[in-house]
């Protein structure tokens, strides 16, 4: 099995994954827990949404950011 090995620092991941079309948009964003831990870990990751403003939803084995600070209303 290879190794994969950090193309990108942290904060350039973090910068490239808010610069998405989506998140851009005050759409949303997923990525795996796996991915996260890899590239910035669950800290960094946690806190560089808080400080956008923005909210996050764990679900199976996914992180769900909503690229805005508008109401968030589950509805089943």
């Amino acid at each position: 099995m290879q190794v994969r090995t950090r193309e990108t620092s942290p904060d350039e991941w973090l910068n490239q994954m808010f610069a998405a079309k989506a998140a851009q948009r005050g759409g949303v964003v997923r990525r795996s827990f796996s991915w996260v831990d890899r590239e910035v870990g669950r800290d960094m990751f946690l806190s560089a949404v808080r400080a956008r403003g923005y909210r996050v939803i764990e679900t199976a084995d996914q992180y769900v950011v909503v690229c805005h600070n508008g109401p968030i209303r589950i509805l089943f």
